[in-house]
């Protein structure tokens, strides 16, 4: 078997266990809906693992499995590109849908879907797999759209509520304004480089760097917009302001496939897509710019959003948008081998953080609202230490594996000469303020202080625990994931940041202008080791921010000191309504395409095309219809005079020829 071969059967395992169990999962016993797809997924992360350690030793594959199209003189391939990016993607993603695939055992065993969301998370394993491991704009495309289409299926997995229904649409309608500006990028890069092939398109950049394309009268440069719209298709994913409105929705679907799109797949391809065009958004500054700001401005204003949720999976999914916007400004700084040195980390912490939030609903009998629990370390003391390891590497705790990242992003920035980077080092530092104030108002609630559901009288069939009742410790296949990732939401930080930050490990797949962005160059400077970083935070404003986060949920939570203070109305009415971007939309653009598409309707296809040419070709046919049969008299003179009549016609216009 050929290393091509090995690395067709990565992505094909999940998909042959998606297809088995959606088609026959019902009728055959019940361990064949999960044991096929984890099987399929061990697969997958056994020889992702393997493919990692090749790359290791300098292996580099792109080839092409097969040609799928040609025409016109373009070629349409399906290829992979195995190197160290692409390899660390597949490591990361087969291994939280593997997590993942075991929680949902017990999480889902009572679901009625329990084999149909089996099947669905193997086919979202198969979309991202394909995505991050193509060699090409149209394969990465088919899996772009392949991950926002299982997104859809799991999002609205409980298609009976309107609520989840609602929000699977919110999710498709986005993505799909995200995917016009990817396929917008995608179509110029064929036209003007005339190949979907990455490295063709590398190859071929410093022949078109200069060349300007007209825009509304206006030249630009053709690197600049095709970098624009490409990072248009990363804000729809990565859910970039004003792009961000449908992943807190998102949480309406199960809290596994929370868990695995906020961890490993969807949210992170927007952030892999700039990274691995890191060739050709080297060449704008002004598109660098545009990710710094957009990256900034989703960091700060989503962590805020933090502190006034309720609902625990979306104070989570608030966290997530926030660190995306993390994410985003490390790539806007040039760092990229950071944004997905922080990639990395944030999945095992981010899926440890969702995973045991399943764990609390469950124990809770579904209910959510953080403010009605309180005292669950008690009773859940697994859940309590594994979620309170995620909760410290989220905000960046020294030694903690989400501190190395999330200190280098901020250096990063710290150090950037690139406009915009000053804003974004501010917004970044405030944005651990936030991050620790409702990591731990979260922490606090739950697994802390007052016993609260004791207080809170249910209907019979409402959700939660019931005044006399206790939760109790989730099963051990529940727990084992949540111990699992908490091993490397705590060192794989400390391991993992000498050989990809500051090491060779992404040499020849990502690309850095040094001589313009010299950031990394400056942050290689500043790094004399894990220990001595750790030593040195203590003197920054990171850790002091974050301090103060955590003191202040203290202060709040646990001690209950009254302050004396009150958001104004206007201000909690706008965090709670999320900045009025879900009003806007609904206001503006919803109601604006329906206006536009009635009127489209009513007038332009009714009134112009149905009544005017349709309706009224067939009055004029049958108007000269009823005319001529005026002629057909029976009598014989009658046509010989219309025969005669056009005989002298003809004859006479070919006279005149």
């Amino acid at each position: 078997m050929t290393i091509l071969n090995i690395l067709t059967v990565i992505p094909l395992a999940p998909l042959f266990a998606a297809c088995f169990v959606g088609l026959f999962g019902k009728k055959l016993p019940k361990y064949f809906s999960f044991g096929v797809p984890i099987f399929g997924v061990s697969i997958a992360f056994a020889l992702s693992v393997y493919s990692l350690y090749l790359t290791l030793y300098g292996f580099k594959l792109n080839e092409t499995v097969y040609t799928w199209l040609a025409s016109g003189g373009y070629i349409f391939e399906v290829g992979f590109l195995i190197d160290t990016l692409s390899a660390v993607m597949m490591v990361i993603v087969t291994f939280i849908s593997l997590m993942v695939h075991i929680y949902t055992i017990s999480y889902m065993k009572d679901d009625s879907g329990f084999s149909r969301f089996f099947s669905y998370i193997s086919l979202f394993t198969f979309a991202m797999l394909m995505l991050v491991m193509s060699n090409n704009f149209l394969q990465l495309f088919f899996g772009w759209e392949a991950v926002g289409l299982v997104s859809y299926l799991l999002i609205g997995f409980w298609y009976k509520k309107p609520r989840a229904i609602y929000a699977n649409l919110k999710a498709f309608l986005v993505n799909r304004v995200g995917d016009f500006g990817l396929i917008l990028g995608v179509a110029l890069i064929m036209f003007w480089f005339g190949t979907l092939d990455y490295q063709e398109v590398f190859n071929r950049l410093p022949a078109l760097y200069s060349q300007d394309i007209v825009l509304f009268n206006t030249s630009i440069s053709l690197v600049t917009v095709i970098g624009v719209c490409l990072f248009i298709g990363a804000m729809g994913k990565s859910a970039q302001v004003p792009l961000h409105v449908w992943l807190p929705d998102s949480m309406e679907g199960p809290t596994p496939i929370s868990a695995l799109i906020h961890a490993a797949t969807m949210v992170t391809a927007g952030i892999y897509l700039v990274a691995r065009m890191s060739p050709l958004f080297e060449l704008s500054d002004f598109v660098l710019s545009l990710v710094i700001v957009i990256g900034a401005i989703t960091a700060i204003s989503m962590g805020i959003l933090g502190i006034v949720q309720n609902d625990i999976k979306k104070i989570i999914a608030y966290s997530t948008l926030s660190q995306l916007g993390y994410m985003t400004v490390a790539l806007g700084v040039s760092a990229y081998s950071v944004a997905i040195f922080h990639l990395l980390t944030h999945a095992f912490f981010k899926a440890l953080l969702f995973l045991g939030a399943g764990s609390v609903i469950i124990g809770m009998h579904h209910d959510q609202d953080i403010t009605q629990m309180g005292g669950l370390k008690k009773y859940m003391p697994v859940t309590a230490l594994t979620f309170l390891i995620g909760s410290l590497s989220l905000i960046g705790t020294p030694l903690f594996s989400g501190f190395y990242s999330k200190e280098t992003i901020i250096e990063a920035a710290s150090l950037s000469s690139a406009w915009g980077a000053n804003f974004a080092y501010y917004a970044l530092v405030f944005g651990v303020f936030f991050t620790a104030l409702y990591s731990f108002r979260l922490y606090f609630l739950v697994f802390c202080g007052e016993e609260s559901w004791h207080n809170i009288r249910r209907k019979k069939n409402e959700h939660g625990l019931k005044s006399k009742e206790y939760p109790v410790e989730s099963s051990k296949i529940i727990t084992i994931p949540l111990v699992i990732l908490a091993i490397p939401s705590i060192f794989i930080g400390l391991i993992l940041i000498d050989p990809l930050v500051y090491g060779n490990f992404f040499d020849g797949n990502i690309t850095v202008n040094n001589k313009i962005h010299t950031n990394m160059d400056l942050l290689a400077s500043h790094y004399h080791g894990v220990l001595p970083m750790a030593v040195h935070s203590l003197f920054t404003l990171p850790l002091w921010f974050a301090i103060a986060g955590v003191l202040l949920a203290w202060a709040l939570f646990i001690k209950k000191i009254k302050i004396n203070f009150q958001f104004p109305t206007t201000l909690k009415s706008i965090l709670k309504s999320n900045y009025g971007f879900d009003a806007f939309n609904e206001k503006f653009i919803a109601k604006g395409i329906l206006k536009l598409g009635n009127f489209l309707s009513s007038k332009v296809d009714i009134k112009i095309i149905d009544h005017t040419f349709v309706n009224g070709s067939g009055r004029l046919v049958a108007y000269f219809a009823n005319k001529l049969k005026l002629i057909q008299s029976g009598y014989i003179y009658h046509y010989a005079f219309f025969m005669i009549i056009g005989l002298f016609l003809l004859i006479t216009f070919f006279v005149r020829t």
